[in-house]
């Protein structure tokens, strides 16, 4: 190989890795999501569901759910919509002995940052059709997405009673 070829050659590789290199510093760098930071809101926001739900509110309770969202009571048919799970909270606070509440023990987000949960304990009460009041207790789990106007809407939400 001449020198001339050797030197074009040596040029060529120099030439090349600087571009490689220029355009990896010149490429958009992916956002760091702070996931600890979400989870602490996503536990925020859950505690205040738990406190809208302690005022009987259908309407305040069901506007913590997506419009599409699908909440999964416990014995009952799946909830599809916001409407739909709107009712659902409606007929337990119908029961005017029916309180509710619950608290987080769990939440993570995705590493996008688009998608998070909460679980935790819940323990509700009513009177039975025998005039005694029931206390029972669950699990839950809600899984959190982040809509386009940065507010964090419940897509799923499921609860169910711990075996007594």
């Amino acid at each position: 190989m001449s020198p001339f070829a050797r030197s074009r050659k040596s040029l060529c590789t120099v030439v090349g890795m600087a571009a490689l290199l220029l355009s990896a510093a010149c490429a958009p760098k992916a956002a760091t999501v702070d996931t600890d930071a979400i989870a602490k809101q996503l536990t925020q926001l859950d505690d205040d569901w738990s406190k809208a739900a302690a005022t009987k509110n259908a309407d305040s309770v069901a506007s913590f759910y997506a419009a599409d969202a699908i909440a999964y009571p416990p014995n009952m048919p799946i909830a599809i919509g916001q409407a739909a799970a709107r009712a659902v909270w409606a007929g337990g606070f119908a029961d005017s002995t029916y309180t509710i509440s619950w608290k987080t023990d769990h939440a993570g987000v995705s590493k996008s940052g688009d998608l998070g949960y909460t679980s935790g304990a819940f323990e509700e009460s009513m009177r039975g059709a025998d005039g005694v009041m029931v206390t029972a207790k669950g699990k839950y789990l809600c899984t959190w997405a982040l809509q386009a106007d940065g507010s964090w809407k419940a897509i799923h939400d499921m609860w169910n009673y711990d075996a007594k």
